[in-house]
């Protein structure tokens, strides 16, 4: 039997080769797993185009090689750029050169609204012309955390834009200012006005009416302030600051009807808590929105006319007057604006005290006592003589008041009331006075009529004589009967001058 003849060389041959053969492995392999590049980011809003950018470090982990990027693949796919040393405009990522053991910083620009980005970096270390390793990194962002990007606003629209204000109510005085240091956007204009009302009372009640005219301006992006002025009335009044131009002006509040509600500036509601400062609304004024007065004309017949008027600038209420007279004379009527009425008058027998009262006090010149007129007709006094009677007469004008008058002859005295349109007439005996006195005591007045007889009385001049004349009859009588006429005229005037002066006539 022959036994083959073992040998190690061709184990440890075939040993040796894988020893070699993995030895060349690892050092192709070595080397490529070493260059790496790594990718990090960070990302911030741009306000002026409402874009996010986004800045990506490419890193080359190769302390002695540099790194050139030969392929980016971005999401979104917007470009992706870098500032080269030497050059103003930033270049594509893609075939740059990061340094050796450095990094380069790459800019990207995506949509406000991204919510997230990814980039994918391949890169190739290159020596003699060969590629002698190669690596593909990839690099996320998260930027749903931050709230979307928008482009900072350069103005405000009208629809969204905020206001304050202030408000002086007892001057009529208010002004409104755009809230912010931006303008109103494009063409667009805030209107607001200023209103002042007449009221009926110094708190909210209805009617009210507008005074004057009022006050109104806008809010636009040449002119962001403005500055309102009313004329309030000089009386109870509502002011009113509200949102929006003129045709907004309600001209009548009354009851049941339209309101501004949350259109006052300061209102709790929109469009009025749209602006920031005091209550935009006020009421108030010392005194009533009517101008009552009053007027007297006595008359002849002792009654007293009395006219009412409500006519001025501040009336807009009707007035209700209350006229008083002595006695329990009373009588109330409603006046409206800008009206009279002629229509009330005091009899004699109440006239002696007359008031105008509203809301039962007393008006500014309201009290009045009854006076006789200047023009009035005054009684007539006539004298008819002769030897034996001396008669005398007063004549009341019709339409006024009942005279009292005294007629006094020697001793002896008559009193008589003449009612108006009558005549009353008193005859004495002759005697021998010369003289009678005709007294009309509620005009101070007094006439002194002369006894003078036509024709001879028995040569005394008198009733006193034993042999009286002939009575004065005819037109003679007439004669002395217009002169005392006359005499009455010229005494009535010496009356107003000097009363109670005695004025004398012959009869």
């Amino acid at each position: 039997m022959i036994r083959p003849k073992l040998s190690l060389r061709r184990p440890l041959a075939i040993l040796g080769a894988a020893i070699v053969g993995l030895t060349g492995v690892v050092a192709v392999a070595a080397p490529a797993s070493a260059h790496r590049t790594t990718i990090s980011a960070t990302a911030e809003c741009d306000r002026l185009t409402g874009e996010r950018v986004i800045t990506w470090k490419v890193v080359n982990s190769e302390a002695n090689k540099d790194a050139t990027i030969q392929k980016v693949t971005t999401d979104p796919g917007t470009p992706v750029t870098s500032l080269v040393e030497g050059v103003k405009e930033a270049q594509p990522l893609q075939g740059l050169i990061v340094p050796m053991g450095s990094y380069k910083l790459a800019t990207q620009r995506v949509p406000g609204n991204t919510t997230k980005a990814h980039l994918q970096v391949y890169a190739e270390w290159i020596k003699e012309d060969k590629v002698t390793a190669n690596h593909t990194a990839d690099g996320d962002i998260n930027l749903a955390a931050d709230k979307s990007c928008t482009p900072a606003p350069k103005c405000v629209d009208v629809n969204k834009a905020t206001f304050s204000h202030t408000f002086d109510g007892p001057k009529g005085t208010a002004t409104v200012k755009l809230n912010g240091d931006l303008p109103l956007c494009g063409d667009g204009k805030q209107y607001f006005t200023l209103v002042s009302y007449f009221a009926p009372r110094p708190q909210f009640a209805t009617p009210q009416y507008v005074y004057g005219t009022p006050d109104s301006d806008f809010v636009s992006a040449a002119q962001t302030e403005i500055t309102l002025n009313v004329e309030i009335p000089d009386c109870h009044t509502q002011v009113d600051l509200i949102w929006g131009d003129k045709d907004q002006v309600i001209g009548e509040i009354v009851d049941g009807g339209k309101r501004y509600d949350n259109k006052k500036l300061g209102s709790p509601g929109a469009p009025g808590n749209r602006s920031k400062g005091p209550q935009g609304w006020y009421n108030g004024g010392s005194k009533s929105c009517v101008t009552p007065a009053s007027t007297f004309a006595s008359k002849c017949d002792g009654s007293v006319a009395v006219s009412l008027s409500n006519d001025g600038k501040i009336s807009k209420y009707a007035v209700e007057f209350e006229v008083r007279g002595e006695n329990g004379f009373t009588k109330k009527v409603s006046v409206a604006p800008g009206k009279a009425d002629t229509s009330i008058v005091v009899p004699a027998a109440d006239a002696g005290k007359v008031e105008v009262l509203v809301d039962g006090k007393v008006i500014e010149n309201g009290s009045y006592s009854w006076a006789r007129p200047e023009d009035c007709p005054l009684p007539a006094v006539t004298t008819k003589a002769d030897c034996k009677e001396f008669a005398l007469t007063v004549t009341n004008p019709e339409g006024g008041l009942p005279v009292k008058t005294t007629f006094t002859y020697g001793d002896k005295t008559e009193t008589r009331t003449v009612a108006a349109g009558a005549s009353e007439t008193v005859t004495f005996k002759a005697g021998k006075d010369k003289t009678a006195i005709v007294a009309l005591p509620d005009m101070d007045l007094e006439l002194e009529a002369i006894y003078t007889p036509e024709g001879n009385c028995g040569g005394s001049g008198g009733g006193g004589s034993d042999e009286p004349g002939l009575p004065v009859t005819g037109a003679a009588a007439g004669g002395i009967a217009a002169g005392a006429i006359a005499l009455l005229i010229a005494g009535a005037v010496l009356f107003v001058i000097a009363r109670r002066r005695r004025v004398t006539f012959t009869a």
